[in-house]
């Protein structure tokens, strides 16, 4: 889980929520069903225009992936791979077999798979950076769905705010139906930034670095299991790996 996601999102909110609640007029004042259908109703139709079944349902998937995913480290991954290289070492590649059980990541463990299975580091390469690559265009395409979000909110919130000017002006003449067109207008404008910028724009951002992150992962273990299969030893092997490391966390990655 990325407690930092949700602690943002929290933070946000309730700063809104309290300068809100402690002005003039209270939270009430902030709710209105109709700027709200308009804005949160016709941002979500235009995206089911904008894609097709399969990619509304992933939605949910990609929002809960900037938060509840949980990634490891380089240094976490360079340990394992160099105790897979030190068992492979002493007791041969089928002695990985067993240590597939603990294996989580199906990237990490597919890679393996095909070690024990006898193929060639070159085939086995090629192999995992067509899988890899698979994963990125899928991330890239979650990063488009959150942008487009970002993109439709605002639009909508300019849709109501000009719904709601005109419905005031066509109320000139009655000044009690003047208000209700007024907060359409600018509930409608609100809706649409909040939605925006504090929803979609970072959680794309937050996607987005988790993708770079994800991708650097899949080029050291790529690195790492190819070597295990060319025979490379453990040490061989760490001094490799250490390249995918900043120089200043180099220390942990020995320790």
């Amino acid at each position: 889980m990325d407690i930092l996601t949700i602690a943002g999102t929290l933070l946000v909110c309730g700063l809104l929520g309290f300068s809100i609640a402690t002005g003039n007029g209270g939270l009430m004042l902030f709710v209105d069903v109709p700027s709200m259908m308009i804005v949160f109703g016709g941002t979500m139709g235009v995206f089911m225009m904008n894609y097709t079944g399969a990619e509304c349902k992933a939605l949910i998937s990609v929002f809960m992936r900037t938060v509840m995913f949980k990634m490891s480290g380089p240094t976490e991954e360079i340990a394992r791979i160099v105790d897979y290289a030190t068992l492979a070492r002493k007791e041969g590649l089928l002695a990985l077999e067993a240590k597939l059980q603990e294996v989580d990541d199906k990237f990490f463990a597919k890679g393996v798979q095909l070690v024990i299975d006898g193929f060639p580091a070159e085939t086995v390469r090629d192999i995992m950076e067509l899988e890899a690559e698979w994963q990125k265009q899928r991330h890239s395409t979650g990063k488009k769905m959150l942008d487009q979000l970002g993109a439709y909110a605002p639009a909508f919130g300019m849709i109501g705010t000009l719904v709601g000017l005109i419905q005031m002006l066509s109320a000139l003449d009655d000044p009690s139906k003047i208000g209700g067109g007024m907060s359409t207008a600018l509930l409608t404008t609100l809706y649409g930034a909040l939605l925006a910028n504090v929803i979609c724009i970072p959680l794309s951002g937050k996607l987005d670095v988790r993708a770079k992150e994800e991708s650097l992962l899949r080029e050291l273990m790529i690195e790492g299991i190819t070597a295990i299969q060319a025979g490379d030893g453990p040490q061989i092997i760490k001094e490799k790996l250490k390249t995918f490391v900043a120089p200043g966390s180099r220390e942990a990655v020995e320790a």
